[in-house]
């Protein structure tokens, strides 16, 4: 069973713990790059203070009790003791100040979607039920300007306004998915890796792609986002093989 109080003068605990378990994951799946890449989690109505991992640790390491608490709007969070990565406070901090309905942002540099990412065509075709969950529902950013400190995150969080498109194909660079919570961020994240790599295989094959006409293409996307309690199972089974391994990300 998850334990969700043995530091309880941390707040939002039981979303630290939600949080530490997806890097725990991540890392699990290959889907991190050494020390780098970042998530964070909106805490308050405003979507302003949020949590987010530690500077220069791995996602192996990260713990429900070592997660920073940020605050978007405090100009001082840089020179404090404990600073955050700067390119994940220029990219994160920005989004939760510019789009409170980002509750949950996920960046990572994982092989397919940074495959995709470094095609000049980055658009990910309807191929099967897998690619359909994202059709119409992403942007494909094209002006990579560099490492992610304030100017381009606040450049890239400008082009998450349409709360309906939850992915940032970050050309030449990763990925960005964001989402309501944990559960529903990281399901996102791993579909979209399995997408891209379904993508980045067939075109490998040489052959013609079986692409779904646009309306069978968005039918698919809108039963999978109706679909019930997915992504809640999937990170309540994580937390439970975690668990049983003896992890201690809850900690």
């Amino acid at each position: 069973m998850t334990v969700t109080n043995l530091r309880p003068n941390i707040d939002y605990w039981t979303e630290r713990v939600d949080l530490a378990a997806t890097f725990r994951w991540t890392e699990r799946l290959n889907m991190h790059e050494g020390v780098a890449n970042h998530f964070s989690l909106a805490v308050n109505d405003e979507g302003t203070q949020f949590l987010m991992n530690p500077n220069q640790m791995h996602f192996a390491r990260v713990k429900a009790s070592n997660l920073l608490l940020l605050d978007a709007n405090d100009p001082n969070v840089m020179s404090q003791p404990g600073a955050p990565d700067p390119t994940a406070w220029g990219l994160h901090g920005s989004i939760h100040r510019q789009c409170p309905h980002a509750r949950c942002v996920m960046h990572v540099h994982s092989i397919f979607a940074t495959v995709l990412a470094s095609l000049a065509d980055s658009s990910l075709p309807p191929i099967d039920q897998n690619t359909a969950t994202f059709f119409n529902r992403y942007v494909v950013d094209e002006e990579f300007g560099g490492l992610a400190f304030e100017s381009e995150g606040a450049r890239c969080a400008s082009m998450l306004s349409d709360p309906k498109k939850k992915v940032m194909i970050m050309g030449n660079h990763g990925v960005l998915v964001i989402g309501s919570d944990p559960a529903d961020t990281f399901n996102r994240l791993y579909y979209f890796e399995r997408a891209a790599e379904t993508y980045i295989r067939a075109l490998q094959t040489g052959q013609p792609l079986r692409v779904l006409s646009d309306a069978i293409a968005e039918k698919t996307a809108q039963e999978l986002d109706d679909y019930p309690d997915q992504a809640e199972a999937h990170l309540r089974e994580i937390k439970a093989l975690l668990d049983a391994e003896g992890s201690d990300y809850a900690t």
